[in-house]
């Protein structure tokens, strides 16, 4: 057909008919965003609450050649410099919510970035030297562990309070900060968003995430029943736990496996004093039967005595023995309910009697009896890179004589520790929510631990090292009818007892996703990154524990942590272009320099814990690991990926995954099968027909042919297509979902030139700013998308868009858009 009859379908009956009949559907709500500000974590029992409304986005110092220059000396750390020399990192021009920062300059300290500052909608909101802020030298709510420095996290500093803004943010460091990541959500408009308060201080969220893998950190659930069961399991047998019908979630999953001993391997550091004392407070159950208190000490020091004391009164005495050099030891003591009933916290002294040199404490386990259980409700852990943890408990200490990194191992019989190990490996967790399996995965990494039975302690799961210590989750579970909670043993070993407990409570189901852990394992194949999730449909990604066993032998030309090198990348709702593009993996675990503690002679690997992320274990040529194993995991709160069209989320294996490596992962996400994005028409402006069935114009228009690549798994791959540069209006008409709540417009683009910007009009309102700062002349192919907000598309069947590109910004560039319509959350998957 003749262009010039195109031309007049697309002004004729394509506009007449379609929006004649675009106003006559009824006004649907907009689709929803998570909770916004300090609501992320007050109400963290609407984490299955879908969000279809934001999308989550990230900027980062990552090579834009593709190659490993991810930020050491900074050549892609500056989106560009402001008037006075400072560096911007971040810069957005619409309504949404910075929801994490992540820096790294040297492994002990950013002091050389120099001071940052933020600005939401035109005013300053947080200002000074970036290593005083991650110090909590600012105060609430900028303090541990809303931030963290290099000794919290081996080798990284973040800021994770979400700070909230109506039309636009930007941040700036004093100098080039080398490697960062600044990840933000952005919304289709303000509804529901208020700019954030420095002066609120969140006192009640920092105390919850403060008892990080301790306690619930959801808020107290009405209606509650627990359910519990033991068992004994033969290779091959398997159990279930029909739960409490209707519409519930479950609340909290325990797990406890006495046959299962501790990972004997062990990185802490501590502190030690001679005559003098130390003291802490820490938090008991107050319908406790009694409390126990374990020391973790290093025997290497003989002949150890102190004198415990609660509030003054000595209830029993630490004692070590002679010397045991190269070894981690555990001592317990018991103190009798008179003295611990009805009370909420002990004050607890240790002072000095005796000893071949000193005393030495790395941590204390703190346990309330209830109902005759040993339920662990404290942990107090001591040393130089835990000032922030001591400072919480009040910890202090006279008469010191040393602090310090220790490494040791727990004496174990290796038959056990291989036995242990294959049980946490091999019995698996299956939940199935109203007939759907959607949990599979070894209770080992499902727990937070896929090495062995080593501590872990993170915002939604828990492992108690401590003899017979429960293995815990808090993860919120919806269901509409029913739910099973199954263990498989595919072990190989014989699981001799254990028991499993639930507790549900009653939930609604509406607009919520049911809780996935999607394990994958095996070889990384070279050229293939890791995949954390593939998934279709409708949901938001909250995290992963990953496994990761390196394959370079010792004295080979490259480091045995160099897998490390890997950068992540999400990709959502069938974007080429990743949304999310790390600088390593370490990076994305949030630390620095292959989670080195910079401060103890640059010991690599060595594990901490933050509520959102830590390295749980680091194994060397023993208990199953052939030369370097890492255990680390990553929950994302405030930045959690929302998706409406599926996910993609992966991480190199090594620069360009090219490290050989065994890994093990398991991803905690919310979904549901049936999209909530569905495409409702496509622009193609490099084809003369689609131009002209759309009335697609552009003034001052430039037309040329683009081959280049994607960055992210493609950035190799090269494509070939038509593109353009308007220096004028857009303009084309496109059909949508009548029923729609809102609209998505995603474009392929070439981001050669950065910082284009144009005001975006459907039906010549005013619908907000389209920005995009980024620029890679190397890979120039971008997917970027625009949330157009309900109030301007409901109950229409058609649209038209213009794109206004701003004075002084460059030529807007497309090559083709995408019109998804916002179709809501089915009740029907």
């Amino acid at each position: 057909m003749p262009t010039r009859v195109f031309a007049m379908l697309a002004t004729g009956l394509l506009l007449t008919i379609l929006l004649a009949e675009g106003h006559a559907g009824a006004v649907q709500p907009a689709p929803a965003k998570g909770p916004v500000g300090w609501q992320t974590y007050r109400s963290l029992s609407a984490l299955p609450q879908l969000r279809p409304g934001e999308q989550v986005k990230q900027f980062s110092s990552f090579d834009r050649t593709g190659d490993n220059d991810d930020g050491f000396v900074g050549t892609y750390s500056c989106l560009r410099h402001e008037p006075n020399g400072e560096c911007v990192v971040a810069e957005a021009h619409s309504p949404g919510e910075i929801s994490s920062m992540w820096f790294t300059y040297e492994a002990n300290s950013v002091a050389g970035i120099g001071r940052i500052t933020v600005e939401l909608d035109g005013r300053v909101v947080l200002q000074g030297s970036l290593q005083d802020i991650v110090n909590g030298a600012k105060g609430a709510p900028f303090v541990w562990p809303l931030v963290g420095n290099s000794a919290d996290t081996m080798g990284g500093s973040v800021i994770k309070v979400p700070m909230p803004y109506t039309s636009s943010m930007k941040i700036t460091t004093q100098n080039n900060p080398h490697f960062y990541h600044v990840t933000y959500r952005q919304f289709a408009d303000a509804a529901g968003v208020r700019t954030f308060d420095p002066g609120d201080k969140a006192l009640d969220v920092i105390d919850r995430l403060r008892g990080y893998g301790i306690r619930d950190p959801k808020p107290p659930a009405i209606g509650s029943r627990s359910q519990d069961s033991g068992f004994a399991l033969a290779p091959g047998a398997s159990m279930s736990l029909p739960l409490t019908g209707g519409s519930r979630q479950i609340d909290e999953l325990s797990l406890r496996l006495p046959q299962v001993i501790a990972g004997p391997d062990v990185y802490d550091d501590g502190r030690a004093f001679g005559p003098g004392n130390s003291t802490f407070r820490a938090a008991i159950a107050p319908d406790n039967e009694g409390v126990r208190i374990t020391r973790r000490y290093d025997p290497g020091i003989g002949d150890q005595r102190a004198l415990l004391g609660v509030d003054g009164k000595t209830v029993g005495e630490w004692t070590s023995g002679p010397a045991r050099p190269g070894e981690w030891a555990d001592q317990s003591i018991e103190i009798p309910a008179a003295s611990t009933a009805g009370r909420s916290s002990l004050q607890l002294t240790n002072t000095f009697e005796s000893s071949s040199l000193d005393f030495n404490e790395f941590s204390y386990e703190v346990h309330s009896k209830i109902g005759g259980q040993w339920v662990r409700t404290d942990l107090v852990d001591v040393g130089p890179n835990r000032v922030s943890d001591e400072a919480v408990h009040g910890y202090r200490i006279t008469g010191a004589t040393w602090q310090g990194l220790r490494w040791s191992r727990y004496p174990a019989d290796p038959a056990q520790v291989a036995a242990s190990n294959a049980v946490l490996t091999g019995l698996r967790l299956r939940i199935t929510f109203d007939g759907q399996t959607t949990v599979d995965a070894p209770v080992g990494e499902f727990f937070g631990s896929g090495l062995g039975k080593y501590a872990s302690r993170t915002l939604f799961h828990s492992i108690d090292t401590t003899e017979n210590g429960a293995f815990t989750s808090w993860w919120p579970m919806p269901y509409q009818q029913n739910a099973t909670v199954s263990l498989v043993n595919t072990s190989g070993v014989p699981v001799t007892a254990g028991t499993l407990s639930a507790t549900t409570a009653p939930s609604t189901m509406e607009g919520a996703g049911y809780f996935h852990a999607t394990q994958h394992s095996g070889d990384a194949e070279t050229g293939q990154d890791w995949n954390f999730l593939t998934t279709q449909g409708r949901g938001v990604f909250y995290g992963v524990t990953t496994t990761m066993r390196g394959k370079v032998p010792p004295g080979s030309d490259v480091h045995p942590m160099s897998f490390l090198e890997g950068d992540e990348r999400m990709y959502p709702d069938g974007s080429a272009s990743p949304a999310m593009h790390g600088t390593g993996t370490e990076d994305f675990y949030e630390s620095g320099w292959y989670f080195q503690d910079a401060r103890d002679g640059a010991v690599e690997g060595v594990p901490y814990a933050m509520p959102q992320a830590g390295l749980v274990s680091h194994e060397t040529g023993a208990d199953g690991c052939q030369y370097v194993c890492l255990n680390a995991y990553r929950l994302l709160m405030a930045d959690a990926v929302p998706f409406g069209n599926g996910v993609e989320f992966d991480i190199e294996h090594g620069d360009q995954s090219s490290v050989p490596a065994n890994y093990s992962s398991t991803a905690y996400w919310y979904g549901r099968p049936t999209p909530s994005l569905a495409t409702s028409d496509v622009v193609d402006v490099a084809d003369e027909q689609s131009r002209a069935l759309h009335g697609y114009s552009a003034d001052g228009e430039t037309r040329t042919t683009l081959t280049s690549t994607f960055e992210g798994k493609n950035d190799e791959v090269p494509v070939t297509g038509g593109v353009t540069a308007a220096t004028g209006p857009v303009r084309f008409t496109a059909k949508v979902d009548q029923t729609n709540q809102g609209l998505r417009l995603h474009r392929v683009s070439d981001q050669r030139n950065a910082f284009q910007r144009a005001n975006v009009y459907v039906d010549d309102r005013l619908v907000g700013e389209w920005y995009q700062p980024l620029g890679n002349a190397t890979s120039r192919w971008l997917e970027d998308s625009f949330d157009v907000p309900a109030w301007a598309t409901a109950g229409k069947a058609a649209v038209r868009v213009r794109l206004e590109p701003l004075a002084g910004a460059p030529a807007w560039s497309g090559a083709k858009y995408t019109v998804f319509s916002q179709t809501g959350n089915p009740a029907t998957d």
